[in-house]
């Protein structure tokens, strides 16, 4: 005689690891209100959900709306690393989005966000950084990474980060310097740059290339160049087989030449019959900058 089994799975359709969505306008209000419980599992249930959730740009306006942008800051300080991990995600997917970017201003986020820039966990690390680097992205947005004196510890970090960090780091910065140069010119950031133009990896070196031209944008700039030496490298990179590394060199090159310094400089390095073999380079831009590096 068939007997009925009772099974203790849940359906296929439930995720135990995610907090269950109230239905319709009911949804954030509630998950805010788990993101504050006293319980850990619910927050970090909560977060999970709250990641999914947010990928729907409607749905970022009524979860700031709603406090949610207060409590991902309080989360940023949790003990557990879970939270402090997927926290960092949810604010890396509002600050996608304008509403989100402004959020980060108004709620003073830019500052507790950059203290998770040196947590244990690498996940949280990395996600701090991108959250960082989108809202570093729009003008406003790196001024206020400028003005929380974010640029000397986003410098430091360069040095010892991972290398998919490092590469997020010099993307923030290269909006940061667009806005401001000097915090990063007593930071010692052409120094660092200089150093990560010999980098294993090709975008390490290219994105250091290009930071060194934004860099070398005002007077300062140029004469610390020369001063470091950064030119015998970049024209170095001139001959590197990624066509982004000798477009960004080549750049780097005709912003640090427009002083008389530079020029001297770039010519005893052996730059001259480098760019001009780059002229005849099949990307443009190695074209273009190579060009302006010769006629400056």
């Amino acid at each position: 005689m068939a007997k009925t089994v009772i099974s203790q799975k849940l359906p296929p359709d439930i995720d135990p690891t995610k907090a269950p969505l109230a239905y319709g306008d009911r949804a954030l209000p509630r998950l805010n209100r788990e993101l504050n419980d006293k319980e850990l599992i619910t927050r970090q249930r909560a977060l999970m959900t709250l990641c999914d959730y947010l990928h729907d740009p409607e749905h970022i306006a009524e979860a700031l709306r709603v406090g949610v942008a207060e409590s991902l800051k309080k989360l940023l300080s949790d003990k557990d690393p879970t939270v402090r991990h997927k926290t960092t995600e949810v604010l890396y997917v509002i600050a996608t989005h304008n509403k989100g970017r402004d959020a980060f201003l108004d709620y003073g986020i830019i500052v507790p966000l950059s203290k998770l820039f040196d947590d244990s966990v690498d996940l949280a690390r990395k996600n701090a950084h991108m959250a960082m680097e989108m809202m570093a992205e729009i003008p406003y947005g790196a001024a206020g990474v400028v003005e929380a004196q974010l640029v000397p510890k986003l410098v430091g970090k360069l040095r010892n980060e991972l290398n998919e960090i490092k590469e997020l780091i010099l993307d923030t910065l290269h909006f940061c310097l667009r806005v401001e140069t000097m915090h990063a010119l007593v930071a010692g950031a052409m120094e660092v740059f200089t150093e990560l133009l010999g980098h294993n990896q090709a975008i390490v070196r290219a994105k250091a290339a290009r930071d060194i031209m934004d860099l070398s944008v005002p007077l300062d700039g140029k004469n610390k160049a020369c001063e470091v030496k950064a030119l015998p490298p970049l024209v170095g990179l001139l001959k590197d087989p990624d066509t982004y590394v000798r477009s960004m060199a080549a750049g780097a090159i005709a912003t640090i030449t427009i002083t008389t310094q530079g020029k001297y400089l770039a010519r005893e390095a052996g730059a001259i019959p480098q760019l001009v073999e780059l002229v005849e380079d099949k990307n443009s831009e190695v074209r273009l900058n190579s060009l302006k590096a010769l006629t400056t």
